[in-house]
């Protein structure tokens, strides 16, 4: 009987017969992403919506524009305005990263719900939509800070002190937003959504505390 032998390379099965056919790939798209910029006004987007326009014209901007994006970010209810839970904007998942990693599997593993760390959030896979790393603690400079107004559920805090820059409609310093840590570095509380508050609502305030500006964009669908 003839033997067969196999050779398996860049996606490609090939018999040394000569005869090749490419194996099924399943890649999975992006879902989550960091953004790799802020904006010119700090914290003031202009409102929610705003924010998630930023998420998607960078997912835009590398091909991953067919998806709607949303900012993972709470608002307080003032102002005759509803409150609105980060958790609730971004899907059910899964979501992956730029390069294809498992960030989590649904909602109730991103937060936590029923068991602490069941989401991939740690600074090897906190990257852009480029998908390149953002910088973290002991990094010059340190941009881990990352805007959410969110409590560790994922829900936005109770109307009264300020912890989303009025809405995300002030850069000034008189407002502060709870911020997260994308590497999960630095200080006693490491929750990736809700570790500590802002400076204030500038781009200099964002910057000095530790971070740039940077939002979680995720993927509704």
């Amino acid at each position: 009987m003839r033997k067969i032998s196999l050779c398996v390379a860049g996606g490609v099965l090939c018999l040394l017969s000569g005869s090749c056919f490419a194996l099924a790939q399943t890649p999975h798209p992006m879902g989550f992403f960091v953004t790799s910029e802020g904006l010119p006004g700090g914290a003031n987007f202009g409102g929610i919506e705003k924010a998630d326009a930023h998420c998607q014209e960078l997912a835009a901007s590398v091909g991953a524009g067919n998806r709607v994006w949303h900012a993972y970010l709470s608002q307080q209810a003032r102002d005759g305005k509803p409150a609105i839970d980060a958790r609730d904007r971004i899907g059910k998942g899964p979501w992956y990263n730029a390069k294809g990693v498992l960030i989590a599997s649904n909602v109730g593993d991103l937060h936590g719900d029923n068991l602490r760390d069941r989401n991939n959030i740690q600074k090897a896979n906190m990257l852009d939509e480029k998908g390149q790393a953002i910088k973290g603690f002991g990094d010059m400079p340190n941009e881990h800070d990352i805007l959410t107004g969110s409590d560790s559920d994922g829900r936005a805090f109770p109307a009264g002190v300020d912890t989303t820059c009025n809405n995300w409609t002030s850069d000034g310093a008189a407002n502060k937003a709870m911020l997260g840590h994308a590497d999960r570095t630095g200080g006693g509380n490491v929750s990736w959504n809700s570790t500590h508050m802002s400076a204030g609502c500038s781009k200099d305030s964002l910057i000095r505390t530790g971070g740039a500006g940077h939002l979680y964009c995720f993927a509704t669908n």
